[in-house]
């Protein structure tokens, strides 16, 4: 799958890219990293914003990422939604703004953050979204478990699929 996302051409956006959004929307857990920071990635939930091409995550301000983003750092979110897996590359950024944190909040983000959207430690961190790497491979996980154990040590390539290069800026 190959293809260049023009920028700015939201109403004809290319399959690749509109599967990404739609699994992000889907899925919503991914890994979120700082890429220059040393720190590990984090399991958060994204939340996005089609139309800014912005990702949007609510943390608790004493999260190794919050601390860390200062006024603004490059950042890497990726995630595996059935066939789909992707990289997304941006610039992460804390944001107050109670208003749009309670439209956020779900079921999902009380179960990681149980004092609620009201809690004065909560912030929100912005993903200004560049460019991603998509692969579909047109087989889940679990094909590809079963096609690696079947191949019983066997030197086998397996066919991941096309990849998309996407700039999102």
């Amino acid at each position: 799958m190959k293809g260049e996302i023009m920028a700015g051409n939201w109403d004809g956006l290319d399959t690749t890219q509109q599967q990404l959004w739609t699994a992000i929307e889907d899925r919503r857990a991914g890994m979120l990293s700082l890429t220059k920071s040393g720190l590990h990635a984090q399991p958060m939930l994204a939340f996005v914003e089609r139309r800014r091409k912005r990702l949007w995550f609510i943390a608790s301000r004493e999260n190794d990422l919050a601390r860390e983003v200062g006024d603004g750092a490059s950042c890497a979110f990726v995630l595996q939604d059935g066939d789909l897996m992707a990289s997304v590359s941006g610039a992460l950024h804390l944001v107050e703004d109670r208003r749009r944190m309670e439209r956020l909040w779900n079921p999902m983000v009380a179960a990681w953050l149980a004092e609620g959207p009201e809690d004065p430690k909560l912030t929100l961190l912005r993903m200004d979204c560049v460019d991603a790497e998509v692969w579909v491979s047109g087989m889940g996980l679990t094909k590809i478990a079963w096609e690696i154990a079947w191949s019983a040590g066997a030197p086998k390539v397996l066919d991941m699929g096309g990849r998309a290069h996407s700039t999102l800026h």
